[in-house]
Protein backbone atom coordinates (compact mmCIF):
# COMPACT_ATOMS: atom_id res chain seq x y z
CA UNK A 1 0.00 0.00 0.00
CA UNK A 2 2.70 2.51 0.73
CA UNK A 3 4.39 1.30 -2.15
CA UNK A 4 1.61 2.19 -4.55
CA UNK A 5 0.90 5.54 -2.69
CA UNK A 6 4.79 6.95 -3.09
CA UNK A 7 3.88 5.86 -6.76
CA UNK A 8 1.19 7.52 -6.85
CA UNK A 9 2.73 10.58 -5.35
CA UNK A 10 5.83 10.60 -7.08
CA UNK A 11 3.30 10.19 -10.85
CA UNK A 12 1.32 13.06 -9.51
CA UNK A 13 4.52 15.36 -8.90
CA UNK A 14 5.96 14.50 -12.44
CA UNK A 15 2.82 15.62 -13.83
CA UNK A 16 2.73 19.14 -12.27
CA UNK A 17 6.70 19.31 -13.62
CA UNK A 18 5.42 18.88 -17.16
CA UNK A 19 2.08 20.91 -16.55
CA UNK A 20 3.65 23.93 -15.22
CA UNK A 21 5.22 25.15 -19.01
CA UNK A 22 1.82 24.79 -20.37
CA UNK A 23 -0.82 25.85 -17.18
CA UNK A 24 -0.14 29.45 -16.54
CA UNK A 25 -2.52 31.44 -14.80
CA UNK A 26 -4.07 34.02 -16.58
CA UNK A 27 -3.17 37.55 -15.17
CA UNK A 28 -4.97 39.92 -13.48
CA UNK A 29 -8.31 37.84 -13.51
CA UNK A 30 -9.99 37.22 -10.15
CA UNK A 31 -11.91 34.45 -11.65
CA UNK A 32 -11.39 30.63 -10.59
CA UNK A 33 -9.57 28.87 -13.04
CA UNK A 34 -7.94 25.38 -13.92
CA UNK A 35 -4.56 26.76 -14.25
CA UNK A 36 -4.92 29.22 -11.53
CA UNK A 37 -6.11 26.34 -9.27
CA UNK A 38 -3.22 24.20 -9.98
CA UNK A 39 -0.64 27.52 -9.43
CA UNK A 40 -2.42 27.92 -5.88
CA UNK A 41 -1.87 24.47 -4.45
CA UNK A 42 1.78 23.94 -6.41
CA UNK A 43 3.41 27.86 -5.06
CA UNK A 44 4.50 28.83 -1.57
CA UNK A 45 5.91 31.59 -0.15
CA UNK A 46 8.04 34.18 -2.65
CA UNK A 47 6.31 32.30 -5.86
CA UNK A 48 2.72 32.78 -4.57
CA UNK A 49 2.72 36.14 -6.67
CA UNK A 50 3.01 34.00 -10.06
CA UNK A 51 -0.93 32.73 -9.00
CA UNK A 52 -2.28 35.93 -10.42
CA UNK A 53 -5.09 37.67 -8.87
CA UNK A 54 -6.45 35.28 -6.23
CA UNK A 55 -10.50 35.24 -5.39
CA UNK A 56 -10.87 36.35 -1.89
CA UNK A 57 -12.73 33.39 -0.94
CA UNK A 58 -9.59 31.58 -2.21
CA UNK A 59 -6.88 33.36 -0.04
CA UNK A 60 -9.24 32.54 3.39
CA UNK A 61 -7.18 29.35 2.23
CA UNK A 62 -3.94 30.65 3.42
CA UNK A 63 -1.76 29.69 6.24
CA UNK A 64 1.45 31.73 7.37
CA UNK A 65 4.61 30.14 5.35
CA UNK A 66 6.70 30.38 8.60
CA UNK A 67 4.10 27.49 10.36
CA UNK A 68 6.59 25.31 8.76
CA UNK A 69 7.74 25.08 12.18
CA UNK A 70 4.65 22.47 12.87
CA UNK A 71 5.79 20.15 10.48
CA UNK A 72 9.24 19.75 11.75
CA UNK A 73 7.47 19.46 15.38
CA UNK A 74 4.91 16.37 14.42
CA UNK A 75 7.93 14.65 12.78
CA UNK A 76 10.15 15.10 16.03
CA UNK A 77 7.70 13.71 18.24
CA UNK A 78 6.40 10.63 16.09
CA UNK A 79 9.13 9.81 14.36
CA UNK A 80 10.77 9.70 17.95
CA UNK A 81 7.92 7.33 18.97
CA UNK A 82 8.99 5.20 15.99
CA UNK A 83 12.82 5.44 17.21
CA UNK A 84 12.58 4.37 20.64
CA UNK A 85 10.10 1.40 19.76
CA UNK A 86 12.89 0.19 16.87
CA UNK A 87 15.55 0.39 20.04
CA UNK A 88 13.82 -1.04 22.70
CA UNK A 89 12.85 -4.04 19.85
CA UNK A 90 15.96 -4.25 18.05
CA UNK A 91 18.41 -3.80 21.30
CA UNK A 92 15.89 -5.19 24.20
CA UNK A 93 13.73 -7.74 22.54
CA UNK A 94 10.39 -5.97 23.61
CA UNK A 95 7.88 -5.97 20.41
CA UNK A 96 6.39 -3.30 19.16
CA UNK A 97 2.67 -2.43 20.14
CA UNK A 98 0.13 -5.32 18.49
CA UNK A 99 -1.80 -2.77 17.27
CA UNK A 100 1.31 -1.19 15.63
CA UNK A 101 1.90 -4.32 13.94
CA UNK A 102 -1.00 -4.88 12.62
CA UNK A 103 -0.98 -1.90 10.95
CA UNK A 104 2.39 -2.62 9.83
CA UNK A 105 1.23 -5.49 7.93
CA UNK A 106 -1.76 -3.82 6.65
CA UNK A 107 0.53 -0.85 5.08
CA UNK A 108 3.09 -3.51 3.45
CA UNK A 109 5.63 -6.16 4.46
CA UNK A 110 9.51 -6.00 4.78
CA UNK A 111 11.39 -6.01 2.04
CA UNK A 112 12.98 -9.55 0.42
CA UNK A 113 15.23 -8.04 -1.69
CA UNK A 114 18.40 -10.17 -2.67
CA UNK A 115 21.73 -8.46 -1.70
CA UNK A 116 25.11 -10.29 -2.60
CA UNK A 117 23.97 -13.62 -3.23
CA UNK A 118 22.28 -13.38 0.54
CA UNK A 119 18.78 -12.45 1.89
CA UNK A 120 19.81 -9.04 3.46
CA UNK A 121 17.45 -9.23 6.13
CA UNK A 122 19.02 -12.58 7.23
CA UNK A 123 22.85 -11.13 8.72
CA UNK A 124 21.02 -8.24 10.68
CA UNK A 125 21.86 -5.64 7.75
CA UNK A 126 18.35 -5.24 7.27
CA UNK A 127 17.46 -4.42 10.25
CA UNK A 128 20.08 -2.00 11.36
CA UNK A 129 19.39 -0.19 8.05
CA UNK A 130 16.34 0.56 9.03
CA UNK A 131 17.20 1.83 12.42
CA UNK A 132 19.92 3.84 11.20
CA UNK A 133 17.01 5.35 8.37
CA UNK A 134 14.75 6.06 11.50
CA UNK A 135 17.45 7.71 13.39
CA UNK A 136 18.73 9.61 10.05
CA UNK A 137 14.83 10.76 9.97
CA UNK A 138 14.95 11.62 13.53
CA UNK A 139 17.89 13.63 13.53
CA UNK A 140 17.20 15.74 9.93
CA UNK A 141 13.45 16.38 11.77
CA UNK A 142 15.06 17.74 14.92
CA UNK A 143 17.72 20.02 12.89
CA UNK A 144 14.79 21.26 11.00
CA UNK A 145 13.07 22.45 13.72
CA UNK A 146 15.87 24.17 15.01
CA UNK A 147 16.28 26.11 11.50
CA UNK A 148 13.11 27.11 11.37
CA UNK A 149 13.32 28.84 15.15
CA UNK A 150 16.67 29.67 15.24
CA UNK A 151 17.88 30.56 11.95
CA UNK A 152 15.41 31.21 9.49
CA UNK A 153 13.67 34.50 8.96
CA UNK A 154 10.41 33.99 7.56
CA UNK A 155 8.91 36.61 5.61
CA UNK A 156 4.99 37.42 5.02
CA UNK A 157 4.40 34.63 2.68
CA UNK A 158 1.72 31.84 2.96
CA UNK A 159 0.85 28.70 2.14
CA UNK A 160 -2.86 26.66 0.85
CA UNK A 161 -3.92 25.06 4.09
CA UNK A 162 -3.83 22.02 1.64
CA UNK A 163 -0.38 22.33 1.49
CA UNK A 164 0.26 22.72 5.37
CA UNK A 165 -2.36 19.73 6.30
CA UNK A 166 -0.01 17.88 3.74
CA UNK A 167 3.16 18.78 5.34
CA UNK A 168 1.73 17.15 8.59
CA UNK A 169 1.02 14.40 7.60
CA UNK A 170 4.24 13.87 5.59
CA UNK A 171 6.70 12.95 7.83
CA UNK A 172 4.22 9.72 9.68
CA UNK A 173 4.09 8.92 6.23
CA UNK A 174 7.93 8.71 5.86
CA UNK A 175 8.14 7.15 9.44
CA UNK A 176 5.65 4.53 8.99
CA UNK A 177 7.68 3.84 5.61
CA UNK A 178 10.76 3.26 7.65
CA UNK A 179 9.28 0.82 9.94
CA UNK A 180 7.34 -1.14 7.17
CA UNK A 181 10.52 -2.44 6.00
CA UNK A 182 11.81 -3.89 9.25
CA UNK A 183 11.22 -7.71 9.24
CA UNK A 184 8.22 -9.37 11.57
CA UNK A 185 10.87 -10.81 13.13
CA UNK A 186 12.47 -7.91 14.74
CA UNK A 187 8.76 -6.22 15.18
CA UNK A 188 7.42 -9.30 17.46
CA UNK A 189 11.02 -8.81 19.37
CA UNK A 190 12.50 -11.84 17.74
CA UNK A 191 15.75 -9.96 15.98
CA UNK A 192 19.32 -11.32 15.17
CA UNK A 193 21.71 -9.57 16.13
CA UNK A 194 22.19 -5.90 13.95
CA UNK A 195 25.49 -6.38 11.70
CA UNK A 196 27.43 -2.82 9.79
CA UNK A 197 27.23 -3.34 6.35
CA UNK A 198 29.53 -1.44 3.21
CA UNK A 199 25.95 0.60 2.93
CA UNK A 200 25.83 1.66 6.27
CA UNK A 201 28.81 3.75 6.49
CA UNK A 202 28.81 5.20 3.12
CA UNK A 203 25.32 6.27 4.08
CA UNK A 204 26.27 7.93 6.91
CA UNK A 205 28.72 9.62 5.57
CA UNK A 206 26.42 11.18 2.76
CA UNK A 207 23.98 11.65 5.19
CA UNK A 208 26.45 14.22 6.74
CA UNK A 209 27.82 15.64 4.25
CA UNK A 210 24.47 16.48 2.48
CA UNK A 211 22.78 17.96 5.97
CA UNK A 212 25.81 20.11 6.45
CA UNK A 213 25.39 21.93 2.77
CA UNK A 214 21.64 22.27 3.92
CA UNK A 215 22.39 23.87 7.20
CA UNK A 216 24.85 26.03 5.32
CA UNK A 217 22.38 27.19 2.25
CA UNK A 218 19.88 28.07 5.08
CA UNK A 219 22.24 30.51 6.94
CA UNK A 220 22.84 32.10 3.76
CA UNK A 221 19.11 32.68 3.01
CA UNK A 222 18.37 34.05 6.24
CA UNK A 223 21.46 35.85 6.79
CA UNK A 224 20.20 37.76 3.40
CA UNK A 225 17.93 39.58 6.07
CA UNK A 226 20.06 40.20 8.61
CA UNK A 227 22.81 42.22 10.03
CA UNK A 228 26.56 41.43 11.22
CA UNK A 229 24.91 41.88 14.15
CA UNK A 230 22.34 38.83 13.48
CA UNK A 231 19.44 41.13 14.16
CA UNK A 232 16.76 41.18 11.41
CA UNK A 233 16.77 43.84 9.08
CA UNK A 234 14.56 43.53 6.12
CA UNK A 235 12.25 40.85 4.70
CA UNK A 236 13.48 41.68 1.32
CA UNK A 237 14.11 38.94 -1.10
CA UNK A 238 18.16 39.19 -2.40
CA UNK A 239 20.45 37.08 -4.34
CA UNK A 240 22.22 34.56 -2.86
CA UNK A 241 25.66 33.54 -2.76
CA UNK A 242 28.20 31.13 -1.34
CA UNK A 243 28.23 27.29 -1.24
CA UNK A 244 26.29 25.29 -3.59
CA UNK A 245 24.22 28.87 -4.70
CA UNK A 246 26.92 29.34 -7.04
CA UNK A 247 25.60 26.81 -9.20
CA UNK A 248 22.07 26.60 -8.68
CA UNK A 249 19.10 28.59 -7.37
CA UNK A 250 17.94 26.33 -4.93
CA UNK A 251 20.51 23.77 -3.80
CA UNK A 252 18.65 23.28 -0.26
CA UNK A 253 16.30 21.64 -2.46
CA UNK A 254 19.07 19.64 -3.74
CA UNK A 255 20.72 18.60 0.03
CA UNK A 256 17.40 17.29 0.37
CA UNK A 257 17.60 14.99 -2.44
CA UNK A 258 20.98 13.98 -1.58
CA UNK A 259 19.84 13.39 2.18
CA UNK A 260 16.45 10.62 0.90
CA UNK A 261 19.23 9.03 -1.28
CA UNK A 262 21.63 8.65 1.56
CA UNK A 263 18.97 6.71 2.90
CA UNK A 264 18.46 4.14 0.38
CA UNK A 265 22.12 3.68 0.10
CA UNK A 266 21.84 2.97 4.06
CA UNK A 267 19.16 0.52 3.15
CA UNK A 268 21.54 -0.89 0.22
CA UNK A 269 20.01 0.50 -2.52
CA UNK A 270 18.01 -2.53 -2.86
CA UNK A 271 14.86 -1.07 -1.11
CA UNK A 272 12.37 -0.25 -3.91
CA UNK A 273 9.92 1.70 -1.74
CA UNK A 274 12.55 3.61 -0.35
CA UNK A 275 13.61 4.60 -3.89
CA UNK A 276 10.29 5.54 -4.49
CA UNK A 277 9.86 7.81 -1.59
CA UNK A 278 13.05 9.26 -3.32
CA UNK A 279 11.82 9.84 -6.32
CA UNK A 280 8.54 11.51 -4.94
CA UNK A 281 11.26 13.76 -3.08
CA UNK A 282 13.20 14.35 -6.62
CA UNK A 283 9.85 15.66 -8.23
CA UNK A 284 8.50 17.36 -5.39
CA UNK A 285 11.53 19.19 -5.07
CA UNK A 286 11.61 19.84 -8.72
CA UNK A 287 8.48 21.46 -8.89
CA UNK A 288 9.40 23.90 -6.09
CA UNK A 289 12.80 24.81 -7.22
CA UNK A 290 11.63 25.37 -11.13
CA UNK A 291 9.11 27.75 -9.28
CA UNK A 292 11.70 29.31 -7.41
CA UNK A 293 14.15 29.64 -10.23
CA UNK A 294 11.57 31.66 -11.96
CA UNK A 295 11.00 33.61 -9.47
CA UNK A 296 14.86 34.69 -9.34
CA UNK A 297 14.89 35.90 -13.05
CA UNK A 298 12.02 37.47 -13.12
CA UNK A 299 12.65 39.53 -9.95
CA UNK A 300 16.23 40.22 -10.83
CA UNK A 301 17.59 41.28 -13.82
CA UNK A 302 21.14 40.75 -12.86
CA UNK A 303 20.44 37.39 -11.42
CA UNK A 304 23.73 34.96 -12.57
CA UNK A 305 22.48 33.42 -15.78
CA UNK A 306 24.88 30.47 -15.53
CA UNK A 307 22.89 28.66 -12.78
CA UNK A 308 20.60 26.18 -12.60
CA UNK A 309 17.51 25.68 -10.84
CA UNK A 310 17.82 22.09 -8.73
CA UNK A 311 20.76 19.67 -9.96
CA UNK A 312 23.95 21.11 -10.86
CA UNK A 313 24.79 21.40 -14.55
CA UNK A 314 22.32 19.72 -15.62
CA UNK A 315 18.45 21.12 -14.70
Amino acid sequence: MLARLWLGLAGAFLAALLALPRLQPPPGSPALSLAGLFHDLLRYGKTKGGCGQRPAWLRRCDVPKRWFYHFYVVAVIWNGILLLWLTQSLFFSWPFPVWFQDLLGILGEASQDWNGGTYFSENGGESLSAFLVCLFVWLNSCRRLWECLRISVFSRGVIHVIQYCFGLSYYVLVGLTVLSQVPPGVREGRGGRPTICWCHVFGLMMFIWASVHQQRCHVILANLRKNKSGEVVNLDHRIPFGDWFEMVSCPHYFAELLIYISMAITFGLNNLTWWLVVIYVLFNQAVSAVLCHEFYLSYFKHYPKHRKAYIPFLF
